[in-house]
């Protein structure tokens, strides 16, 4: 049983443990405003607002795909569709703006590219900042349009605030989630643990249950090969999972530990401040809608070899902090890989957290990602690159990819090639050769492996370049923004 408001108003619904949120609007509500597009959380037709109590009592919505978003975590929260936006015959601004702009042709992206823009017209209402470019395409760079044009759609976008607007007082109204959970746990096959005691507990008597956190890759599952699940374990309520917190290590780094379920847009702030770099690698990491509800912990244990954030946190020498039946344990992320979508994670253990160690001074990061898109796309290539430079000579030198093997890796021969060595061009040739005994890729959609093999060496050249200008006293380097045309 599911409890939650929709539009302001209390509902409660049966749907089995692998619903999506668009089956149950559609299927069990008859709310058909909402579309599936492709069903995969690429076309941002499906886009729904969720709304949940932070620590301040305010309610603050995030977009969401519902095609991939399960109907279950909706339990104790507040779901808004296009049907609830327009109060009588007022247009909510998101609404009136794109009639106003010619901004729909067909009609069928119109109610996600609209719920995308109520989201950000809450997000202006709560945070007032200026709406520029880069915000804008941040908020509806996960909606596709393929005949109206994005012209008058970001026309539309500009001009919601010259539309009145009485905003309803519904949605500020908060959802007593714990109460909520307590009394739809009993019997439910979706769980959903709020301790981590909870939670191991759970693994231990089924262990054959998948867990879901922000369901972008796992819902591919139901969605594109129509797999079943009888029972899921829902990691996004568990304390512990979803804390930030800083810490030194027994042997001496600083840094912090991001919980498993901690989402890309929770801990983006916190990269935006100390590791611009990373950050900037999360613009292009999905869209908004993902990124608010994709996790660092996901995207580790589904042990991708073009998951995006592996790489960069193997640079960095993260470590995971794992907890399970026999109780919790450290582990570098440099031994967690073995081999295709295989880990070292023992039956029944979970990513607790991933530490993120704290920049030291004088280290550099550099993150750089190909794809066939700028934005909302999977890698090609992505490499990430760590290194500290000493009386002129480079060390703790730590160079990864995704996308060159079945696993995220580190290049330890081309290191090795660079460690202790001016940065010069010969010292860079030597590690580009290097690069031919760490990897052998392999060719698929994405790219061929002659195109990744010669890639990844022009990324080494790249980054020559770059220490090259830190030489020569600058340390800036150009970046297109993600969105940027």
């Amino acid at each position: 049983m599911i409890d939650f408001h929709l539009n302001g108003q209390p509902r409660r619904c049966e749907a089995s443990p692998d619903a999506s949120v668009l089956e149950l609007l559609r299927e069990t509500l008859g709310q058909t405003g909402t579309k599936e597009g492709c069903a995969s959380g690429d076309c941002g037709a499906c886009t729904v607002a969720i709304g949940e109590a932070g620590p301040d009592g305010r309610v603050r919505y995030h977009s969401a795909n519902a095609c991939i978003t399960p109907a279950h975590q909706l339990q104790g929260r507040a779901l808004v569709t296009v049907e609830g936006l327009a109060q009588g015959e007022a247009l909510h601004p998101a609404q009136a703006a794109m009639v106003a702009c010619h901004a729909s042709q067909c009609g069928f992206c119109t109610p996600g590219i609209v719920m995308s823009l109520f989201t950000l017209h809450e997000e202006t209402r709560q945070r007032p900042a200026p709406l520029t470019p880069e915000r804008l395409e941040a908020a509806l760079g996960g909606n596709l349009c393929r005949c109206t044009g994005y012209r008058p759609i970001r026309d539309a976008a500009l001009s919601m605030g010259e539309h009145p607007y009485a905003r309803p007082e519904w949605l500020d109204l908060a959802v007593d989630a714990t109460a909520l959970a307590q009394e739809s746990a009993a019997g439910s096959a979706f769980v959903q643990p709020t301790t981590l005691a909870e939670l191991i507990e759970e693994r231990r008597r089924h262990p054959e249950a998948p867990i879901v956190a922000g369901g972008t890759d796992l819902w591919l599952e139901v969605t594109q090969r129509l797999r079943r699940f009888e029972r899921l374990v829902d990691v996004t309520r568990v304390a512990e999972l979803i804390a930030i917190e800083e810490a030194t290590l027994a042997d001496g780094p600083e840094g912090w530990w991001i919980g498993g379920a901690v989402t890309y847009a929770q801990f983006e702030p916190l990269l935006t401040e100390h590791y611009p770099a990373f950050a900037h690698l999360l613009h292009r990491l999905g869209s908004a809608q993902v990124r608010n509800r994709g996790t660092l912990g996901g995207n580790i244990a589904n042990a991708s070899p073009i998951g995006d954030t592996p790489p960069v946190l193997l640079a960095l020498g993260s470590r995971l902090w794992l907890a399970g039946p026999d109780g919790e344990r450290e582990l570098p992320l440099d031994d967690v890989f073995l081999d295709y979508k295989q880990t070292a994670l023992r039956e029944g253990e979970v990513i607790r957290a991933v530490f993120l160690p704290r920049p030291e001074p004088g280290r550099h990061l550099r993150v750089w990602k190909l794809s066939k898109r700028r934005e909302d796309d999977i890698s090609a290539v992505l490499g990430a690159f760590a290194w500290r430079l000493e009386d002129g000579v480079l060390r703790e030198v730590r160079l990864a990819f995704g996308g060159m093997a079945a696993i995220p890796k580190r290049a330890t021969a081309a290191e090795a090639a660079l460690e202790g060595q001016p940065p010069t061009v010969a010292s860079f040739q030597a590690a580009r050769a290097a690069l031919e005994q760490d990897f052998q890729p392999m060719s698929d959609v994405r790219g061929s492996a002659h195109y990744r093999s010669l890639s990844s060496a022009n990324l080494l050249e790249r980054l020559r370049l770059v220490i090259a200008q830190q030489q020569a006293h600058s340390d800036r380097e150009v970046m297109l923004h993600a969105y940027a045309h």
